[in-house]
Parts: C-alpha cells; structure tokens; sequence
C-alpha cells in the first residue's frame, strides 16, 4: 500500500477516535443532565444538540469557518492571544466534527437512561449514595448497551464524513484529508481502483460497527425477556 492512502486512513481514523473520546467525555454528563433535569428550557437545548441530524454539513461548516475566520472576534483572539490559527488544520475539524456529532453520542446515552426505572436512583439515594457514585455505579453499568451504541454510532458517523471536514479543513494531504474526500478527489480523476479501495475499508468497518451494535442490542433485549 501507498503511503498517500495509509497516511489518509490514518487521518481519517484519527479524527474519528479522537471525536469518540472526547464526545463521550462531554456526552455523559450532557445525556443525564438532559433526561433527568427540570430545566425549563432543556427542549432549547436539546434542540441545540440534535441540529447536525437536519441541517445540512455545510450550513454548520461554514458558521464555523465564519469562526474561526481572523474577521471575526473568536478566530481574531486566538491567532492575537495564543497564536492559534484553527481554519485548514487538524484541530480545527476536529472541533467541527465534535460539534457535528454531538447527537450520534448523546441521544443513545440520554435514550439510554430516561429507559432506567426511577427506582434505581431512587433506591441508590436510600443507601446514602451521591449523584456521581449513582451514576457511575448504579445507571452507567445498567446502560452499557446505550453506551456501546454511542460510542460505535459516533466513530461510525466520523469516518463518513464529507461536508463538514472539506469546508473547514479544505483537502490538505498528511492533515485534513480523510478518506471520504479521497474517494471524491479518485471519482473525479476516474481513478476508480483507488476510490474503490478507500470506499471499501468504510464500507468494512461501517458494516461492522452496525453488526456489533445490533447483535449487542439483540442480546439486551433477549436478557431483559427472561
């Protein structure tokens, strides 16, 4: 293999496991406190956090490349005060694509726990425990089905990515250059070897992340019948 195409994937992957990590990081506390807080405007919110389902890529792509932009106050603070440029960089789809899959993490994990019987927290509270040790040892472990699906939808949905990652990242080989502008870049050249090969290792492991989540999923519910 090339070492253009490996370099690809790799980015590619990169991006993808690096979202994972920290959308779960922000995605747990998100989720609980969007199916069990009062809030009277959590709908506002959770409007918020499920706009990348039906706004299209570009629309969000371009508010923040507008961000990022030195033209505007964001963008001009971090190149003046920390010499941050984050337009055309890693670190910049990064950000965008943490914000673009802020739904795939969080409504499994919110899904998840409003499915929970009140009881569990309930009875956990009884026995002196606080909200962080309830949910860590009580309502996450009771959830590992919802959690596995946030984890496989969120890095499945990253490697596909295609709008977003062009309009704020541009197609800079070895730095913003994933595999799904690859294979745009290989059609366009009628170089269809290559475009099949990229196209086939996200097929692979797209395929393979819903197998696993389905199959997790089946088992759930089959123990939950007995």
């Amino acid at each position: 293999m090339d070492s253009e195409f490996l370099q690809t994937l790799w980015v590619t992957f990169k991006l993808a496991a690096s979202t994972t990590v920290i959308l779960m990081i922000i995605g747990l506390p998100v989720a609980y406190f969007l199916a069990y807080s009062r809030f009277r405007f959590r709908p506002v919110i959770e409007a918020l956090v499920s706009m990348p389902l039906v706004l299209p890529p570009s629309v969000i792509g371009y508010y923040i490349l507008v961000a990022y932009s030195p033209q505007n106050w964001f963008g001009r603070w971090l190149n003046e005060s920390l010499g941050i440029r984050l337009a055309f960089s890693f670190q910049g789809i990064l950000i965008a694509s943490v914000i673009f899959s802020l739904p795939f993490m969080i409504q499994p994990l919110q899904n998840g726990l409003r499915a929970l019987p009140e009881s569990f927290r309930e009875a956990a509270y009884t026995l002196g425990k606080s909200k962080s040790q309830t949910f860590f040892r009580v309502l996450l472990p009771n959830i590992k089905p919802s959690v596995i699906t946030a984890i496989a939808l969120t890095f499945a949905h990253c490697i596909g990515e295609f709008g977003i990652v062009l309009i704020v990242g541009g197609n800079m080989p070895g730095q913003t250059r994933v595999a799904s502008i690859a294979i745009y870049d290989e059609v366009q050249s009628l170089n269809f070897n290559m475009a099949n090969r990229y196209a086939f290792v996200l097929f692979a492991i797209s395929f393979i992340l819903l197998t696993v989540i389905y199959s997790i999923n089946k088992k759930h519910e089959t123990w939950r019948m007995m």
